[in-house]
């Protein structure tokens, strides 16, 4: 089914993280939100890096704009079934460099393989910033909540 991207990114001119996933999940997508199905891991990741608790999306938003965090996806339309990335087809891509060209990002991290790949395939000029993050969805069942902690810690202290 062909999909298009509902959700307008997160970032203002301080932003000097970006992270990205792929294609909001259709959960996410019903919910106007990033990462707002409550079995993904993003929000429980982000809560214990920060020692924070984030309940609304309004408090979630703040907070990535206050610790100067951007966040989008990479794709803007493609065809998905639900909300699997593995069914992902005929991608468009948005333009990140929308966000990078209005804001002080110097780490980019992806939040998943699709994520990244369609990304370093598209805007392989910021490679060198670019980092791979394993998926927060609760399909990645190879990593903890435990591990996934410990990966993601890496945006509280970047390069």
């Amino acid at each position: 089914m062909k999909v298009i991207h509902n959700i307008e990114p997160i970032y203002n001119k301080d932003s000097k993280i970006l992270i990205l996933g792929s294609m909001p999940s259709k959960i996410s997508r019903e919910n106007n939100f990033y990462y707002a199905n409550p079995t993904n891991r993003f929000w429980k990741i982000i809560s214990n890096i920060f020692n924070v608790e984030l309940k609304s999306h309004n408090e979630k938003k703040e907070f990535l704009l206050k610790n100067k965090i951007a966040m989008w996806d990479v794709i803007k339309s493609c065809d998905i079934n639900g909300s699997s990335d593995a069914s992902i087809k005929n991608v468009i891509v948005n333009d990140i460099d929308l966000i990078i060209k209005n804001s002080q990002i110097k780490n980019i991290y992806c939040t998943g393989k699709i994520s990244h790949k369609l990304f370093i395939k598209y805007f392989p000029q910021y490679i060198s910033i670019t980092t791979l993050l394993p998926s927060p969805s609760s399909a990645n069942a190879t990593y903890s909540l435990e591990r996934l902690i410990k990966e993601y810690e890496k945006i509280k202290k970047p390069n």
